[in-house]
């Protein structure tokens, strides 16, 4: 379970987040809607300990994220905006590099890899430099690294973002999957068909407030 009260965050004359407060329960997809610039990323950044607000709490499973960042890292896995992944290295090795800053045994690691590169189809691209890859490859292998360590909690950061339709379908079924087994999806998006589609609860930001939360319907 993810749980904001309360968080503020200025750059500058610019209040990113102002008071933001939810939470996102297990097995549930929470979607974060607004705008570009509404203060999704810089919630999620908050959540992923990142960034330090400048008020309010947010706890991951009930550890607070500013009192033990590192303990509230080891139960989420993060797939940012960009999805930024190492390009000299292979898919396989992206996933390994993580998997090994998360402290899994190498006797663990192996095949917990092989069992990523079949879950999100990655057996075409798992020994390919990275460098070359499209967008929807990126995001997989991102997604990869992010689930490594079995993490219970998952920030999305608009994992759809540059996806073409039958890349978007594969994330899309996966996310579902994920939830049908107990994790707790949060969800960003300025999308609202994606967020409707996807989502069991709704939180709107705007101008760094949530403006309405609540269900899809």
């Amino acid at each position: 379970m993810i749980r904001v009260e309360g968080l503020a965050r200025r750059f500058g004359a610019v209040q990113a987040v102002d008071g933001v407060g939810f939470e996102a329960a297990d097995g549930r997809i929470t979607g974060l809607l607004g705008p570009n610039g509404a203060g999704k990323s810089t919630t999620l950044r908050i959540l992923y300990t990142v960034l330090r607000p400048d008020a309010g709490a947010a706890a991951i499973d009930g550890i607070d994220v500013q009192a033990d960042p590192l303990a509230a890292r080891r139960r989420i896995g993060v797939l940012p905006h960009g999805a930024g992944i190492y390009t000299q290295l292979t898919a396989r090795e992206n996933i390994a590099y993580f998997g090994r800053l998360h402290g899994i045994a190498e006797a663990a690691l192996g095949p917990r890899i092989e069992e990523l590169v079949a879950e999100l189809d990655l057996g075409d691209i798992a020994d390919r430099r990275a460098k070359g890859f499209s967008q929807g490859e990126r995001v997989k292998v991102a997604l990869a690294r992010a689930l490594v360590h079995a993490p219970k909690n998952l920030l999305l950061d608009e994992p759809t973002n540059g996806l073409d339709v039958m890349a978007t379908r594969a994330l899309r079924a996966l996310v579902l999957k994920l939830r049908a087994m107990g994790h707790c999806i949060l969800f960003s998006s300025h999308v609202m068909q994606e967020i409707a589609a996807l989502c069991d609860e709704v939180v709107i930001v705007d101008k760094g407030r949530v403006v309405a939360a609540g269900t899809p319907e």
